[in-house]
């Protein structure tokens, strides 16, 4: 019998056998006690009670299939949104949606750019596609170079991700930035604008999405109910823009990828936006104060408008992950090695932990 490295059995395309891993935050040993967990970009929150209440209810009839076409849903993003349900797509969170966009636009010889160091899945999203990510570096800042991606568009391109604020090193893009880039864009090029964490900005000169849809014709929006709306676990993210462009990737979408309880969620956390919103008000609070805490003891922090903090300390970056973990409880965080560490803001209590094992670093700030 052949073993499971012969060239007899069936391989894979070579394009995802030398996919680099997915690394999710950080989640702690079983046999330690629980740990300060800042890893992932979760809400520190849990669900609402009117959200739990949805969810009971919707767990009676799981043994049925959901709406394919999660139809409540879009048609209720659609209003908060002001657009049509024919320009919103739905689907198992926002990684989700992003990859039934490049399913839709690249395949092989086809190029995907993004800001790097930007949110990683962009590089195994397009790969998986069959196309070729081009990573553009970031200014010293730790914004996009919108110029130098600009200068890298070929005949090739075919999709140029955004991501305001900047995953996960959390400048945003402000609406002249947008504009200019897009003026220069070519026309023929898929521009997605993914604002994970819209909700935490509070920059008055971003992007507006939705009013840069009315401009420009070949822009999409990617959005999720991850972060803000605290329905990490239950996966819904969302694409908003032209029906024409949504149409092939409404296509892609895997069936029934959107749960029935979670559609009941997401719906019900619309209902419940404004008591959400003060808690993501609650966040920025503590992102401020960690910030300016940071600044103060002498660290160089980009200006984060998103649910977390960039720590730049380079080939530091494995020592600083240990440093914060040695201690009970651990303090854990997402390394990017040899570049730095991205901090979520926690509770106050948290933040407070954190503050203090850095303030022992004596390391590069």
């Amino acid at each position: 019998m052949p073993d499971a490295h012969s060239t007899d059995l069936p391989q894979p395309r070579p394009a995802v056998a030398a996919l680099p891993a997915y690394v999710p935050g950080a989640r702690g040993a079983a046999d330690a006690p629980p740990p300060v967990k800042l890893s992932s970009n979760e809400s520190p929150h849990g669900p609402l009670p009117s959200v739990v209440g949805v969810l009971e209810d919707a767990a009676t009839g799981i043994h049925r299939y959901p709406d394919m076409g999660a139809t409540g849903l879009t048609e209720r993003i659609a209003r908060e949104v002001g657009r049509d349900a024919s320009e919103v797509v739905v689907g198992g969170g926002s990684v989700a949606v992003l990859a039934h966009i490049l399913q839709a636009y690249t395949g092989p010889g086809d190029e995907v750019m993004f800001a790097w160091r930007s949110f990683e899945a962009y590089p195994i999203l397009a790969r998986i596609a069959g196309a070729e990510p081009v990573m553009v570096p970031l200014t010293a800042e730790a914004r996009h170079d919108l110029p130098a991606m600009i200068a890298g568009i070929t005949d090739r391109t075919r999709v140029v991700m955004l991501c305001s604020p900047n995953n996960p090193t959390g400048p945003i893009l402000t609406q002249s930035e947008v504009d200019s880039f897009m003026a220069a864009v070519p026309s023929r090029v898929l521009v997605v604008l993914d604002e994970a964490y819209l909700e935490y900005v509070r920059d008055p000169e971003v992007a507006d999405g939705p009013a840069s849809l009315d401009r420009y014709p070949n822009l999409l929006l990617l959005r999720t109910f991850s972060k803000a709306y605290g329905l990490a676990g239950l996966r819904v993210g969302y694409a908003v823009g032209p029906a024409a462009l949504l149409a092939p990737v409404r296509a892609c979408v895997t069936p029934f990828s959107v749960s029935g309880p979670a559609q009941a969620a997401a719906i019900a956390s619309l209902d419940a936006r404004d008591e959400l919103l003060e808690r993501a008000a609650g966040i920025v609070a503590e992102r401020d104060r960690v910030l300016a805490a940071l600044r103060a003891e002498g660290w160089s922090v980009p200006e984060s408008q998103g649910n977390f903090v960039w720590l730049g300390v380079g080939e530091a970056t494995a020592d600083l992950v240990a440093h914060l973990a040695a201690e009970q409880p651990a303090i854990l965080v997402r390394p990017f090695m040899g570049e730095g560490v991205r901090v979520t803001i926690g509770t106050a209590e948290e933040n407070d932990a954190l503050l203090a094992r850095l303030a022992t670093w004596d390391g590069p700030r």
